[in-house]
């Protein structure tokens, strides 16, 4: 199945299953392209102004970018290098790993979801199962031989950094400080290591079309050399620029609905270029999938009623897998 790889093959034209219509193009004439995206440090000691700058971002733009975070910059480094050398792999090799299954908790495969797509997305990615480590590792992909190890160490700082987040997030919005990472209980962790090729039309396609994540936060690590993420802002898309070694951060709808709809799980895009290839590596934390989700009790009130009714995230991730990536926002269907 490797030859469903847009990775595998050079291409001098771009095929007629990834042509978008004339109205749903990405007009890439319209990004606005310097547009001021929240940079929050978290090396700030005053912890006050970390937080209030959190909650400022996560209201108005679902967005921001981490400085200092405590990822060592050595680990972020390495990640990104194997995930190259993964996907500079022979065919063959990586014909092994290929799967169009959404089920499989590791598996290579390409755009979104193309069992059931009509128009295919320029992307190939490597989807894995994170968290417990000892259960997943050990199904991770054996080549590059530092795979396995370099992976795990980004996968647990990325998770201790979440965490960190959780706490800010939570006090911005006058809940106590454990109340997001207790409330999603034993938390999965997933990843996916996006490759966008270079792309002979960039103009007639995406990476990956409008969306939001269906998780509850979201930790991008972008190719510093090349931009590709751009969010929705005011009916407006906008770049979001590389910074060194920085984080992107973007709530995903289970934060969304956790605040009553006081956050945003906002909708961002990857777009592709003609004139080099672009990595990314998004790490997801995922709910537990038995609990219990929707607006927190302390945020509901009789001026600010629940927006949505409560599921559970298996619910939900179903849903969400079941329809097109640039539907409606999927928490619109669990609205009270």
């Amino acid at each position: 199945m490797a030859e469903q790889l847009i990775s595998t093959a050079v291409h001098h034209t771009l095929p007629h299953s990834y042509v978008r219509s004339e109205a749903e193009r990405p007009r890439l004439h319209e990004v606005v392209p310097d547009a001021d995206i929240p940079v929050v440090d978290l090396a700030n000691p005053d912890r006050a102004a970390v937080v209030s700058q959190i909650g400022s971002a996560c209201s108005s733009h679902g967005f921001f970018q981490v400085l200092n975070h405590g990822l060592p910059v050595e680990a972020m480094r390495a990640a990104m290098a194997v995930a190259h050398d993964f996907f500079r792999l022979s065919p063959e090799e990586k014909a092994k790993l290929y799967s169009d299954d959404p089920a499989k908790k590791m598996r290579l495969s390409t755009s979104f979801n193309v069992r059931k797509e009509t128009v295919h997305n320029w992307r190939d990615y490597l989807r894995l199962h994170c968290h417990p480590f000892d259960q997943f590792v050990p199904e991770w992909p054996a080549n590059p031989p530092p795979f396995r190890d370099v992976m795990s160490t980004y996968c647990k700082e990325v998770r201790d950094l979440g965490f960190r987040l959780y706490a800010a997030i939570s006090e911005s919005l006058g809940l106590e400080q454990d109340y997001i990472k207790k409330v999603l209980g034993e938390q999965e962790q997933h990843m996916a290591v996006n490759f966008y090729p270079k792309c002979p039309s960039p103009e007639l396609t995406y990476g990956l079309p409008a969306h939001t994540d269906p998780n509850a936060l979201t930790i991008l690590m972008m190719d510093e050399q090349v931009a590709g993420l751009q969010v929705l802002k005011e009916g407006r898309w906008i770049a979001v620029n590389p910074r060194p070694n920085a984080l992107v951060i973007n709530l995903g709808d289970q934060l969304q609905a956790l605040s009553n709809g006081r956050y945003r799980s906002v909708w961002h895009r990857a777009v592709v270029n003609s004139d080099r290839p672009r990595m990314s590596i998004a790490s997801f934390l995922c709910p537990c999938n038995s609990v219990m989700l929707g607006p927190a009790e302390k945020l509901i009130g009789a001026e600010t009623p629940a927006v949505y009714r409560n599921y559970t995230y298996d619910e939900y991730y179903k849903k969400f897998w079941s329809r097109n990536l640039d539907q409606e926002h999927c928490l619109e269907l669990f609205r009270t």
